[in-house]
């Protein structure tokens, strides 16, 4: 059945967006099974890096080390009482809050922190999950899984069976950024015969890394965080173990390489997880590594706001790329409209708009709700251009339209069954 007006275009692309369940690609969330990897509840929303350096711009006098002796709740308490009740909460990271809240049927305009924690406290873990999965309309996450982190890794030792809501991805950073300072002694320490060097016995050493936890983990793919200063090729040993064991591995498994590129690590050390910050990236390295090696699939999303067009170009040129998401700082509704409309305008349905990157389970409210109505709005405008040719749009069509950018094109540009009916 054809759409006949505007109006009803608007309100069936409102309502299919509201209602298509969502695969979101890349988060930092965990299942049960990690324990206290697992964020949830009011106090880590309100502690969340977003939330803590926008409190300390307005406490000049406090010294960073002193916020960060404070106990989790006297952290969060600082955060209310600073962002929510001294100041109006209009940040996209303060207003998530306040989103989530309200979701959840608690009653926002009371501003009572201990009616709010005491709500969350009544909750099991295996509760909230399937809770937030059922509000936000979810169907399945990607972790972020870095074998390099202790705790987590001893987790995967015990884990029999991974909660199929919640799919893997190989989180690889230490393995570039770290190598030649601390990297190669701990896959030597652990029994990989590797060397500081990137010898061939480096090379192998770390592929049968790679390999290992591959079959371990089953990834979706492997991922990494990197500078703006990133080069591809590049006469490094991060340029080497790209070339020589990172594509190679996700070539013979047919997993992606994941790049998010634009960070600039602890520019602000004393602030932690909120230290980081952005810079302009060069696509080109990206045109590069999609042209080398064009039997390789290629994931990426960049931090900095003057990359995305020349990101969105490029993709139109090399199809075994496919860009995601709005990353980190961009996550803001004036950069996600924009951003949306541009990439839909040069990249039609063969793109994923948005992923969360949720830390804590909870935003995965705030965040798909937020960027549900920016999507709607920008589709039905470009529904409306067509109808204003004379072509008719399809309910149907809209529906497949709507799948696609909400997992389906993720799927099959992996060569995977959308696993989301």
């Amino acid at each position: 059945m054809a759409i006949q007006t505007k109006q009803e275009l608007r309100s069936f692309v409102k309502e299919t967006i509201r209602t298509t369940p969502i695969s979101d690609i890349h988060t930092h969330l965990f299942t049960e099974d990690f324990g206290d990897m697992l964020l949830w509840g009011i106090d880590e929303l309100l502690t969340y890096h977003y939330l803590v350096a926008e409190t300390l711009r307005f406490h000049p006098d406090l010294p960073y080390e002193s916020f960060w002796a404070m106990s989790k709740r006297e952290q969060a308490d600082l955060v209310w009482q600073t962002l929510f009740l001294d100041h109006s909460p209009y940040s996209e990271a303060c207003r998530g809050v306040l989103t989530v809240l309200n979701r959840l049927g608690l009653d926002v305009a009371s501003r009572d922190l201990e009616s709010y924690r005491a709500f969350f406290a009544s909750k099991s873990t295996s509760e909230y999950i399937d809770l937030i999965f059922k509000l936000s309309n979810v169907a399945n996450v990607c972790m972020t899984n870095d074998p390099f982190v202790d705790s987590e890794r001893n987790a995967w030792e015990t884990i029999q069976e991974v909660d199929p809501r919640f799919n893997t991805a190989l989180r690889i950073d230490p393995l570039l950024m770290q190598w030649e300072e601390s990297t190669w002694e701990k896959l030597k320490g652990w029994g990989y015969d590797v060397e500081q060097a990137v010898s061939d016995k480096t090379v192998e050493g770390i592929r049968e890394f790679l390999r290992t936890w591959i079959r371990k983990m089953n990834p979706l793919y492997m991922a990494v965080s990197l500078p703006p200063s990133f080069r591809y090729p590049e006469q490094s040993a991060r340029g080497d173990i790209i070339a020589k064991c990172i594509l190679p591995v996700a070539k013979e498994f047919d997993i992606p390489f994941a790049m998010m590129i634009g960070v600039n690590k602890r520019v602000n050390p004393a602030l932690g997880d909120a230290g980081d910050s952005v810079g302009l990236s060069d696509v080109r390295t990206v045109e590069q590594i999609c042209s080398l090696h064009p039997d390789n699939k290629f994931l990426c999303t960049m931090l900095a706001r003057e990359n995305q067009h020349g990101l969105a170009v490029a993709a139109r040129k090399f199809r075994n790329l496919h860009v995601f998401g709005c990353w980190w700082f961009l996550n803001n509704p004036s950069l996600i409209e924009e951003m949306t409309r541009m990439r839909f305008e040069l990249l039609g349905t063969s793109v994923t708009p948005q992923h969360s990157d949720c830390r804590v389970l909870d935003q995965l409210l705030y965040k798909w709700d937020h960027s549900r109505e920016i999507i709607a709005n920008v589709l039905t405008d470009k529904y409306a251009d067509l109808l204003e040719t004379g072509w008719k749009v399809k309910k149907k069509e809209i529906r497949r339209d709507v799948s696609d950018l909400f997992g389906g094109a993720f799927w099959r540009f992996l060569g995977k069954e959308n696993p989301v009916k």
